[in-house]
């Protein structure tokens, strides 16, 4: 007789590469508490039952960072395997809009350049996130 383990969790989160007028991305620093904390990451979070992926953006956003933006085009879904469980990125091109960015559910926020953005540790999931920018950015150049 086999044992059978209970599926793993499979969380979806949304995530916001959020530019400002100037050209600069936001990026905010994880609570030192908790998995992967004091980790730099594009900010975001789980998408919730009946929740375009748009709309669960827009709300953690606000939630954490306390922000208005404009989800924009979506860049890139990865998904990435921990011991426990596995997640979804749904990641999307966003526009910031409007309020002070405050750390509300984080330790610090930062606006930064592309080329910065290797100075601060990622979480290994993220570092997709920022080759696929580069690309673009490259091809855009």
């Amino acid at each position: 007789m086999s044992e059978t383990s209970a599926p793993i969790p499979h969380k979806k989160i949304g995530v916001a590469v959020i530019y400002n007028e100037s050209g600069l991305i936001l990026i905010d620093r994880r609570l030192k508490e908790g998995l992967l904390g004091g980790l730099w990451e594009f900010p975001g979070g789980k998408i919730e039952t009946n929740e375009t992926v748009e709309d669960c953006i827009k709300r953690e956003i606000l939630e954490e960072i306390g922000i208005d933006i404009e989800v924009g085009e979506h860049l890139i879904s990865l998904e990435h395997d921990y011991s426990h469980f596995k997640v979804t990125l749904f990641v999307h091109i966003c526009r910031y809009l409007s309020g002070e960015p405050t750390p509300i559910e984080c330790e610090e926020i930062r606006w930064v350049t592309l080329d910065e953005i290797d100075n601060f540790p990622f979480p290994e999931a993220n570092t997709k996130i920022i080759e696929r920018l580069k690309e673009i950015n490259r091809d855009n150049s």
